[in-house]
């Protein structure tokens, strides 16, 4: 293939994918409606889309031409392009739309057709596809359409996507990524190792500026790794969003500090989540912040789980983006990040027919900054935030949430 150079032969490479949480949130649906979910893959996906720039490649071997000066020009998209998975994802959605399918506003990846009595879903990420619904002869129609339009390979009933391993129970649904957790901890020869009951050493700081570390690339393969597990392992998001910053720059206490994580996830491989059965629909989050965490920008780190019934469907941990100057607002900016996360979870519950006509309880354990949320007054400690953050006074006044008072 020959040189491709951006704004010349292609523009955007991205494709859409559904975000995890929309795929966790569609399995707590799944199981709690009782519903089939079913996965799809498509032989090949990248061949299907359709060009529309003009691309050229050199001749393959093999292939007897009169010139070596001679190219071809190709009509469809083909492996190797950098645009071919942005152009499959077009051709999907081409084809879904002509069933009736329509895009979820919430994310772009999932697609939806609804009618009085019958909802199908569809979720993709590039050619892996998830499909459930309460309408088996829609869903049924659609796999035909979709193999003769692409030739795909019906797996059955969802048991692996994406590294997730889905184990049905009487009572639910266990998600783990037990065969990914395995070959990681083989891919890095920590087998041998020790267990440990902890991700990370008690009142570990660490800092940019230590010992150098000769090859930064295994770190940053073992950390980006570790950050794709924490999609079912809530429990180190915290050991894996403070390992992450020192992607850039990586040092020897660092990667021990990463091999002390894989020792934690020797102690308990299968661990995940588990969705249960009960049809609870309420959501209800939990949110906290380490004031000061980082010794070198002296930022707060927030961290938030949220929960749909005793299912949990979203947790983050991340560095706020600005020093706050008290405990206080460092706990503010928490419920802050929460509550965005809640506004897009309950819209796209209203996609999923799910009504969310409760209140929506975030708990936080400081009775400051609930304080502050509840009271609409400027003051020395306030007047500093910005405005972004005071939605949480309008989500609070409007009816989306209510912060009832949380005690340990």
């Amino acid at each position: 293939m020959v040189s491709k150079q951006a704004g010349v032969d292609y523009t955007e490479t991205f494709s859409p994918v559904v975000k995890m949480t929309t795929i966790r949130t569609l399995i707590s649906i799944v199981v709690k409606q009782g519903w089939k979910i079913y996965q799809l893959d498509v032989n090949n996906a990248f061949l299907h889309g359709d060009l529309h720039e003009e691309v050229y490649m050199d001749a393959p071997q093999g292939l007897a031409v009169a010139s070596s000066r001679l190219v071809c020009k190709l009509k469809k998209s083909l492996y190797g392009l950098k645009q071919a998975s942005r152009q499959w994802y077009d051709k999907l959605t081409e084809a879904l739309h002509s069933r009736g399918f329509e895009h979820s506003v919430e994310d772009y990846s999932l697609f939806y057709k609804k009618s009085a009595n019958s909802s199908v879903y569809v979720a993709v990420y590039v050619d892996d596809i998830v499909l459930t619904g309460t309408n088996l002869v829609e869903i049924n129609n659609l796999k035909s359409f979709l193999h003769d339009t692409f030739k795909i390979k019906d797996l059955g009933q969802l048991h692996y996507f994406l590294g997730f391993e889905l184990l049905y129970r009487e009572d639910g649904v266990l998600i783990s990524q037990r065969k990914f957790t395995t070959e990681l901890l083989k891919e890095f020869e920590c087998l041998s190792y020790t267990a440990v009951t902890a991700p990370l050493e008690c009142n570990l700081k660490l800092q940019a500026a230590e010992g150098p570390l000769t090859d930064p690339t295994h770190y940053r393969k073992l950390v980006g790794k570790l950050n794709f597990l924490t999609h079912t392992r809530m429990d180190i998001a915290y050991s894996v969003q403070h390992l992450s910053q020192f992607m850039q720059d990586p040092r020897e206490p660092h990667l021990k500090a990463t091999i002390h994580v894989l020792r934690y996830l020797k102690n308990d491989p299968i661990l995940g989540i588990f969705i249960s059965n009960v049809p609870d629909f309420n959501l209800r989050a939990y949110c906290d912040s380490d004031w000061a965490a980082c010794p070198d920008t002296r930022k707060s780190v927030s961290g938030y789980i949220v929960m749909l019934g005793d299912s949990p469907i979203s947790w983050k941990s991340k560095k706020q983006a600005t020093v706050s100057l008290s405990s206080a607002e460092a706990e503010y900016r928490s419920i802050r990040m929460v509550v965005g996360e809640l506004i897009w979870l309950r819209r796209i519950l209203i996609e999923f027919n799910v009504p969310c006509d409760t209140l929506t309880h975030v708990y936080c354990d400081s009775q400051a900054a609930v304080h502050i949320a509840r009271n609409p007054v400027f003051h020395e400690r306030t007047k500093h935030i910005e405005v972004d953050c005071h939605f949480v006074r309008n989500s609070l006044q409007d009816g989306s949430i209510t912060l009832p008072c949380f005690h340990y």
